[in-house]
C-alpha cells in the first residue's frame, strides 16, 4: 500500500492511543524461544512495531500500520516480509498459514478502536467463533484473528494486558482458545512489565492449534525472569469452574487456594446475600457541564437562586469520609464554600429571572454546547436526579466506602447511588459492610485501575457478597487477610500506600 507520509502523519495516532508501548527485549526473548521450535517455523507478528519480534527469526511475516514504525521495523529486519496496513483486512484476505505467533497487539480502547476497522475485525471473530462485543479493546480480536491463521498443531505466545483476568470483553477471547488449542495457559506478572505504563501486563501462551481443553493453566510470578518455557507450576483452571463460579474471571486465582475455597463455601451458603439482591446499584446523574451546573453558597447568595431549585449533591467519592453522611457535614460545606448545590431545574418554560441570568452567562452559553447538554430538551434540565438510601465509593484505595445518606442528598456519576429494594429488612446482612470478608469480596468481585486503586462497576457491586453476621463469626480470619494483603498487592495498593 503506497500512502502519501504528510497525510499519514496527521492521521497518526499517539503512543497512548495506539496502544504502541514496545517489549522489553528479555521478555520478546523468552516468547520466541517457546513459540518457534525449527528455524523453518513461519512466524507472525500481527502488530509487528518496531520489530522485535521479527528480527528474532530469519522467517518472519509482520503487519503494521504506521509507516516511520514500520520503516524501523524493516531496517531492524530486513530478511522478514513486513506488510503496511489494517491488519484484519490483510488477514481476512491471506491464505498464509503459520506455524507460531508472538507479540505484543496494540491496546486501543473501544473508544479509540471504531469505523470500519472495528467492524471488519468483529466479522472476522465472528466468522471464526468468537463474538466480541462493540466495547471490546483491539488486543482480543486481534489474538482471535492471529489464531485463525495457524496451521493444525500452531502455537501463540503474546503479551496482553492484566484485563485478560477480569473484563467481560476479554470472555470471548478465553472462550475461543480452550475451544482451539490443547493447552492454554496465562502467567500473571505482578511487578509491571513496562514500568512508564499504567496498565499490568500479563503473558499468554496457546500450544496445539485445532485441539480442545477442558483446562486453563493459571500461574503467578512476582517479577518476570527470561525463560525458554512458561512456568513449570500452575494452577489448573476448569473451564466449567471458571465460566460458572468466577464468572468467566481468573482474578480470582491470584488468592490462595484456601481462601479461594472458603469464599466459594460462604457465598454459596443460604444465609449469605449478593448486595444486588437487597439493592439496586447504579450510577448518579450526568450534568453535562458540572462546573456550571454545580454552585457554591456564594454564587447562590450572587445570582440570587431560589433554593427550590438547588439540591446538595456530593460529587466525588472524596466526600465519603464517614459511615454516615449527615446534615451536619452538609453543613460544613457550606462553611467552607464548597460546590455542593446542584443547579436542579425542571422541564418548564418559564423560569425565575434569576436563574435565567445565570443560564444566559458566558458560563451558560459554553454549557450548552458540552454534548450532554446539547442532546437534551431542554438542555439545562439535569435527568435522572436521584436520592439514594446509600452511596458506594466508585474507585477506592484501601476499599469502598457504603455511607448511609442522612442528609438527603444527591449524587453524580463518580459515586454510585445505592437503592434498597422494597421489603428487604432494614439491617438485612448490610451490617456486614465492614468485615475483612466483605472486604474481600469487594476485591474479588471489582477490578484494579491504575494508581493502585479498586474500581467497582455497578455489574460487579451487585455480587459482593454480605454473609450473614451468625457465619461471620465461624471464619477463620487469617486465609481471608492473607487473600486481601495478596489482592491488593496486586492492584499496587501495598507498594503506594
Amino acid at each position: 500500500m503506497i500512502r502519501d507520509k504528510e497525510a499519514a502523519a496527521v492521521q497518526r495516532l499517539s503512543q497512548k492511543e495506539a496502544g504502541a508501548y514496545f517489549t522489553p527485549d528479555p521478555v520478546v526473548s523468552t516468547l520466541l524461544r517457546w513459540a518457534v521450535r525449527d528455524e523453518s517455523d513461519r512466524l507472525l507478528d500481527p502488530s509487528c512495531g518496531d520489530g522485535r519480534f521479527i528480527a528474532g527469526h530469519r522467517n518472519s511475516v509482520g503487519i503494521e500500520q504506521d509507516v516511520d514504525t514500520l520503516e524501523t521495523a524493516i531496517a531492524r529486519a530486513p530478511w522478514a516480509l513486513v506488510h503496511e496496513g489494517d491488519f484484519f483486512a490483510w488477514a481476512a484476505e491471506t491464505a498464509e498459514r503459520f506455524e507460531c505467533a508472538a507479540g505484543n497487539p496494540p491496546f486501543i480502547r473501544y473508544q479509540s478502536f471504531k469505523g470500519d476497522i472495528r467492524a471488519r475485525a468483529l466479522g472476522l471473530c465472528a466468522r471464526l467463533g468468537a463474538g466480541f462485543s462493540g466495547l471490546t479493546s483491539s488486543w482480543a480480536p486481534f489474538l482471535v484473528a492471529t489464531a485463525g491463521l495457524l496451521k493444525p498443531g500452531g502455537r501463540m505466545a503474546f503479551v496482553v494486558p492484566a484485563e485478560i483476568g477480569h473484563a467481560p470483553y476479554a470472555a470471548p477471547l478465553l472462550d475461543y482458545l480452550v475451544e482451539h488449542f490443547a493447552t492454554v495457559h496465562v502467567v500473571a506478572v505482578r511487578e509491571k512489565l513496562f514500568p512508564d505504563l499504567s496498565e499490568d501486563c500479563w503473558l499468554l501462551f496457546a500450544d496445539g492449534c485445532g485441539g480442545k481443553t477442558d483446562e486453563i493453566r493459571f500461574s503467578t510470578l512476582s517479577r518476570f525472569a527470561p525463560s525458554a518455557r512458561p512456568p513449570r507450576q500452575f494452577v489448573r483452571v476448569s473451564v466449567l469452574e471458571w465460566r460458572s463460579v468466577w464468572k468467566r474471571r481468573l482474578r480470582p486465582f491470584l488468592a490462595a487456594d484456601d481462601a479461594r475455597d472458603l469464599y466459594r463455601h460462604v457465598v454459596t451458603r443460604g444465609d449469605t446475600r449478593r448486595f444486588g439482591e437487597l439493592a439496586s446499584i447504579g450510577i448518579g446523574y450526568v450534568s453535562g457541564a458540572n462546573d456550571f451546573f454545580h454552585l457554591r453558597p456564594s454564587e447562590v447568595d450572587h445570582w440570587n437562586i431560589p433554593s427550590k431549585f438547588l439540591h446538595a449533591s456530593v460529587r466525588n467519592g472524596r466526600a465519603l469520609t464517614a459511615s454516615r453522611l449527615t446534615d451536619a457535614v452538609v453543613e460544613k460545606w457550606k462553611q467552607a464554600d464548597e460546590p455542593l448545590y446542584l443547579l436542579r431545574l425542571p422541564k418548564l418554560n418559564e423560569l425565575p429571572s434569576a436563574v435565567v441570568r445565570y443560564l444566559d452567562t458566558d458560563a451558560g452559553r459554553i454549557a450548552q454546547t458540552a454534548y450532554k447538554c446539547r442532546v437534551r430538551d431542554p438542555w439545562y434540565s439535569v435527568p435522572d436526579v436521584q436520592v439514594p438510601d446509600f452511596f458506594l465509593s466508585y474507585m477506592s484505595g484501601v476499599q469502598p466506602s457504603l455511607v448511609r445518606n442522612d442528609a438527603n442528598c444527591t449524587c453524580t456519576n463518580s459515586v454510585h447511588s445505592v437503592r434498597i429494594k422494597p421489603d428487604v429488612p432494614s439491617k438485612a446482612n448490610l451490617s456486614s459492610w465492614g468485615s475483612d470478608f466483605v472486604q474481600l469480596s469487594c476485591e474479588i468481585e471489582g477490578h484494579p485501575l491504575g494508581g493502585g486503586m479498586l474500581k467497582l462497576e455497578p455489574r460487579e457491586a451487585t455480587e459482593i457478597a454480605l454473609p450473614s453476621r451468625k457465619t461471620l463469626t465461624s471464619l477463620d480470619p487469617r486465609p481471608i487477610q492473607g487473600a486481601i494483603d495478596a489482592m491488593r498487592q496486586w492492584r499496587h495498593y501495598a507498594s503506594v500506600a
